[in-house]
């Protein structure tokens, strides 16, 4: 029974992605507030869709589970190839102490680090893309901005100028994961980071 209903739920998995993905946000569109507080807030909307309360010790679990999402299997190698050849820039949507786990996992070590926490709002707001070609230190037509999500990143980079590449890790699979559908058209697109990695170093 319990093989058959998690093997059930799982399938329907895509439709809790597009929940938390729209959760998240719209969260992330009002006055800025911490990650913490952001993943405090989706545990709770989606709660209250699937009829649950999270209690306090979920809800603490839950805003600082960042800590231990795994990084993708070709991300650190093809980061350590690209860093051998180009600066790399983060340009994150969670808080500056969050994204240190993040790093650790990476095993790299980067040139800058923009946090939503450091500029006050969260992408897809341009004020984090200007606030990256303020601070960067190179002139806008040398940045690439690489990125899973057409909403988050590509569509807006491609706004304000920034040549983009998207990482289509969901290629073989439907719907837009944990981010809201949005239009964009990448300068290139590729399936996985080593891939990019490969092409650069070409």
């Amino acid at each position: 029974f319990f093989q058959a209903l998690h093997q059930s739920l799982k399938e329907h998995l895509s439709k809790l992605l597009e929940l938390y993905g729209r959760e998240e946000s719209e969260l992330e569109s009002g006055p800025y507030t911490p990650y913490r507080e952001v993943l405090k807030g989706v545990l709770s909307r989606i709660g209250e869709v699937l009829d649950f309360e999270p209690d306090a010790e979920e809800a603490a679990r839950f805003s600082i589970s960042v800590a231990d999402w795994p990084a993708f299997p070709d991300s650190h190698e093809a980061l350590v190839a690209l860093a051998k050849r180009y600066r790399l820039i983060v340009l994150s949507n969670i808080d500056d102490d969050l994204f240190q786990y993040s790093q650790k996992l990476l095993g790299v070590a980067f040139d800058h680090v923009f946090t939503a926490q450091q500029i006050g709002s969260y992408k897809p707001s341009h004020r984090n893309f200007e606030y990256l070609i303020e601070h960067v230190g190179v002139p806008k037509n040398r940045l690439l901005h690489v990125a899973q999500s057409l909403f988050h990143d590509i569509a807006h980079a491609n706004e304000l100028g920034i040549t983009t590449v998207w990482i289509n890790r969901r290629h073989a699979l439907n719907g837009f994961g944990a981010t809201p559908k949005a239009e964009a058209e990448p300068d290139m697109v590729v399936t996985d980071l080593a891939s990019l990695a490969l092409l650069a170093g070409s």
